[in-house]
């Protein structure tokens, strides 16, 4: 994938694979045998389809970064380094129609246009237009139509909503899942705790992502977690609980097809512990904190697991070096479909402007 040294974090600019690295990332999964056999059934144009994800993922963050750098908006959350948790998990469950649903974090965007949300209406949100999913009325949106339910401003608090959902479909006997992702700084919230603690009692369908990234805003993980990772945090609900290579788009859709698997024979909650890395700062008003909370070496060390680039070796070692042309078609192709959803989503800022809050108490009240 194209670099872009304006917007990607410097490690990732002249990024180039590590010795010895792509092979481990395949060995550990071959070394697990359901895994193994999961990613073995994937054809080609479903591997395809995971990297066009992720592609897709990063240059729509890439978009907001930009448009902050221009003052079309003040700041945005980006998930970059992020994307393979995301992208890994949605496409190991059945989308709309009658899918199963996701709860996204804001960190998750990935997920939205994952679901089915165009690109443009996931940047119109940011501009709040009246056009965009939410109307103009929140930036945390989503669309149950598509199964994608809208972020709660207090992270960790959609582990609630999605146990809700669970529970319907228990009750109801749907064959469907809910999952939502679990940053590392909101398994500290008691909504957590008791959306966690319900599911478990319940033997809801509910897959939660806990997406360790290391931080939480600017608190380092040591500084708020004494254990080593979250597995026997989750364990300790009894939730099962499968250890994931957050950087590695293949082991988190083979664990999440896994977890979904169990949830589909009544043998859920399943939680995935996820090891990644935000590259960057918790928005983008505060990258430079973000690089002296962690320093220099700890950033070059996760730059060379970025998930893309990562995730592009992978692909020439299962399908042939000549993959990479094909790769190359899918990024234009993913590249133009970004542009004109920038374009359409100015052009609503033009057009579509939200509705005042009183005019707006009249239309919905």
């Amino acid at each position: 994938m194209k670099r872009y040294a304006a917007f990607d974090p410097p490690e990732y600019v002249d990024w180039e694979p590590e010795p010895g690295l792509i092979e481990a990332c395949l060995a550990a999964i071959r070394s697990d045998p359901a895994r193994n056999t999961i990613i073995g059934e994937l054809s080609s144009e479903k591997l395809l389809d995971l990297y066009r994800g992720m592609v897709r993922f990063r240059l729509h963050d890439i978009a907001l970064k930009r448009w902050v750098r221009q003052g079309v908006i003040s700041k945005a959350w980006l998930a970059t380094g992020e994307e393979a948790v995301t992208i890994g998990a949605v496409h190991a469950i059945r989308r709309a129609p009658d899918g199963d649903v996701v709860g996204p974090m804001i960190r998750n965007a990935g997920a939205c246009h994952e679901m089915g949300m165009s690109v443009a209406d996931m940047l119109r949100s940011y501009l709040g237009t009246s056009d965009a999913p939410s109307q103009g009325r929140d930036l945390h949106f989503g669309d149950p139509r598509l199964g994608i339910v809208a972020p709660v401003s207090v992270v960790g608090g959609v582990c609630g909503v999605m146990g809700g959902y669970a529970l319907g479909f228990l009750r109801r006997g749907e064959d469907r899942v809910a999952l939502t992702w679990i940053g590392d700084g909101s398994t500290k919230s008691g909504e957590v705790h008791e959306a966690l603690n319900f599911a478990a009692v319940m033997k809801l369908p509910v897959v939660f992502v806990l997406q360790n990234n290391q931080v939480a805003l600017g608190t380092r993980l040591d500084q708020h977690h004494r254990a080593d990772d979250f597995t026997g945090w989750a364990r300790g609900y009894g939730i099962t609980c499968l250890a994931v290579d957050g950087n590695s788009v293949l082991d988190v859709y083979a664990a999440t097809s896994l977890a979904v698997k169990a949830c589909r024979a009544g043998n859920g909650p399943v939680a995935l512990a996820a090891e990644t890395f935000r590259m960057g700062g918790h928005a983008t008003h505060d990258e430079r904190e973000a690089r002296a909370t962690f320093g220099e070496a700890h950033f070059k060390a996760w730059g060379r697991r970025d998930p893309i680039g990562l995730y592009e070796e992978c692909l020439a070692h299962l399908l042939g070096p000549q993959t990479k042309d094909r790769l190359t078609e899918i990024e234009r192709a993913v590249v133009e479909e970004v542009e004109d959803a920038q374009q359409q989503a100015l052009s609503s800022r033009a057009t579509a402007e939200a509705v005042p809050a009183d005019e707006e108490a009249r239309c919905y009240g």
